[in-house]
């Protein structure tokens, strides 16, 4: 999918372009060989975090229906319900949204540092070859950027999704998409094009073969 969908839609964007590619590629890079997503951020960060899980894990353009491989294991284990588990199920991207776990959330911020819960998730939960993307209106928000040090440092992808100005993140990751924007809320109005693009564009790669 060519980035001149979106920079039509949202000239401003042309600036990060180049850079929401590389986000692109190391994304796809990472469903191919097998890793997963994992998506922090807070406030309304944490719901794109959300929403970005939502269209990665089942169809968003496209219906991805199951691998014939998949319908026949359905059908040789459970021949009852083959034809509903075939015609319900959606392939998906593995991804997780580390802001929706509120046990584990809470039960870290009260007992260890609230700074470091989404750093504790990715050290736990994060496997090299795995992609971390932070997303933060500042660059600079304390546990997104601990979380980043710490997938840094284990060997997986980073990329951050952040405004304008440089930032902590920034520094940090191997890829920042930095939209032209720094107020917040202008921001996040930018965040989500660019994330929608990243979704379909991995979608397409992913499954949009199937589906000519």
């Amino acid at each position: 999918m060519e980035i001149q969908i979106l920079t039509d839609r949202y000239p401003e964007l042309a600036v990060c372009g180049a850079d929401i590619v590389k986000a692109y590629e190391k994304m796809l890079a990472v469903y191919e060989n097998g890793g997963k997503m994992l998506f922090c951020g807070n406030g309304g960060s944490a719901a794109d975090s959300e929403h970005i899980v939502g269209e990665l894990m089942k169809g968003f353009l496209l219906k991805r229906p199951p691998l014939q491989a998949d319908r026949d294991a359905f059908a040789a284990m459970f021949p009852e319900d083959a034809d509903y588990f075939a015609d319900c199920l959606q392939r998906g991207i593995p991804a997780v949204s580390l802001v929706s776990h509120s046990a584990v959330q809470t039960a870290y911020n009260n007992d260890v540092a609230a700074d470091m819960v989404f750093a504790q998730q990715v050290y736990a939960g994060g496997r090299k070859g795995d992609l971390v993307m932070g997303i933060t209106t500042s660059g600079n928000s304390k546990n997104v950027v601990n979380a980043m040090k710490v997938a840094k440092a284990m060997g997986l992808v980073t990329i951050g999704l952040t405004g304008a100005k440089e930032s902590k993140l920034s520094a940090i990751c191997d890829v920042t998409i930095r939209v032209p924007e720094t107020e917040t809320y202008k921001v996040q109005e930018l965040h989500l094009p660019v994330y929608h693009w990243l979704c379909a564009a991995l979608e397409d790669a992913a499954f949009g073969a199937d589906e000519k």
